[in-house]
């Protein structure tokens, strides 16, 4: 049995939550239903719960502050939003699961399913120690991504990407100190994942870290040479992007 705490300011959305989990997900057992952060903080301190059902957006402590509060994260979390995409951007980010408002009984089959099976293994929640570490992270750099690998999740500080390559309906990461990571997902995913301050799409089969910019060589749209010394081919309609980045100083 999972323990499980619900915590959204909206009365209806934790009715209708708690009568989704009755009817469809009888593995979980509701210990409180918490109306703020501050109530949602206390719950878990006494309560010790293996799941959480969070809402991001809630009055005057949203969800992300609410984890920030907290002194331990010996649970695991699925969040509930309204389409945010700032909000939804960071939770994919750290490879944590979030479902849309209304919650559909699927999708929150699925999530539940999910939970069951990390439980199965002890282990820290390093996807939710790396949200957190992202959202007090202030500069993009230092910010970790979880790559869903071929040997499972892998967090990655998005400083250590020179750039990312484009390989049929998979994309391989080339990491400093020579390493490369190889990910069942498309180049656009993570092209609408990254953060576009430091990194750009030069050309439909490369996005690099700006940062990692050694040198440009001229040509009809010119190639980047990168810190690990590959050239790249810059498409003709990003010359003047990478160019303006150039001349920026990055």
């Amino acid at each position: 049995m999972l323990k499980a705490i619900i915590i959204d300011d909206e009365r209806s959305s934790r009715n209708a939550l708690r009568q989704k989990l009755i009817n469809h997900c009888p593995e979980v057992t509701v210990m409180a239903e918490c109306e703020n952060g501050e109530d949602g903080i206390k719950s878990i301190e006494e309560l010790h719960p293996d799941i959480i059902f969070l809402d991001v957006e809630m009055p005057r402590m949203n969800g992300f502050t609410m984890l920030q509060q907290l002194q331990q994260h010996n649970f695991e979390i699925i969040f509930i939003t309204a389409y945010d995409h700032y909000a939804i951007k960071a939770i994919k980010f750290s490879a944590l699961d979030y479902l849309v408002k209304p919650v559909e009984i699927t999708d929150l089959k699925t999530a539940v399913e999910k939970v069951l099976e990390k439980r199965k293994k002890i282990t820290v929640n390093t996807a939710l120690e790396t949200l957190l570490h992202n959202l007090m992270s202030k500069e993009k750099e230092q910010q970790r991504i979880a790559i869903p690998s071929m040997e499972g999740l892998q967090f990655i500080a998005t400083g250590d990407i020179i750039y990312l390559e484009a390989n049929s309906n998979y994309t391989n990461f080339h990491l400093v100190n020579n390493k490369k990571i190889t990910v069942a997902k498309t180049l656009k995913d993570f092209e609408e994942l990254l953060p576009p301050s430091i990194f750009i799409r030069i050309h439909h089969s490369s996005i690099i870290n700006i940062n990692c910019i050694e040198k440009y060589i001229k040509g009809e749209g010119g190639q980047v040479i990168m810190k690990n010394g590959v050239s790249l081919d810059v498409a003709r309609r990003k010359k003047e992007e990478v160019l303006k980045i150039i001349s920026q100083g990055f």
